[in-house]
């Protein structure tokens, strides 16, 4: 299982790569494993200030719908495209060819509740 030290995680399985105050946002090792074939992302939610908790989109794989939900507060500024024809690279790399949305932070201080790679772990019994 793959968990990158230098990023950050919610508890709903995105993680969170933080550039200054622009983020990228994608679906963790795990999430992508535990939903199999990924066969569509849809992403609505462009130019859009949603709140930490609020869905920002959904992935569709073979056997289920999930939702995706902002790991903190911002402003959607951009989804990867690439995703609209090549789903599955979430599968394969979900942590950079396969990230989702890049956002702009509104409240810096919420990424203090995210976990770090360790607390990921715990909270996915990986430890």
């Amino acid at each position: 299982m793959n968990i990158p030290q230098e990023l950050k995680y919610s508890k709903d399985h995105e993680w969170i790569r933080i550039e200054g105050n622009i983020a990228y946002i994608g679906i963790t090792d795990f999430a992508q494993s535990e939903l199999g074939d990924i066969v569509y992302v849809e992403m609505e939610s462009l130019d859009e200030e949603l709140n930490e908790g609020e869905v920002m989109g959904s992935i569709e794989a073979v056997k289920t719908v999930s939702d995706i939900f902002m790991p903190v507060s911002g402003t959607v500024i951009e989804i990867n495209d690439k995703l609209e024809s090549e789903p599955e690279i979430v599968n394969s790399d979900p942590y950079n060819n396969g990230w989702l949305a890049k956002i702009e932070i509104s409240n810096p201080e919420e990424v203090n509740a995210l976990l770090n790679a360790d607390g990921y772990k715990k909270l996915i019994g990986a430890e």
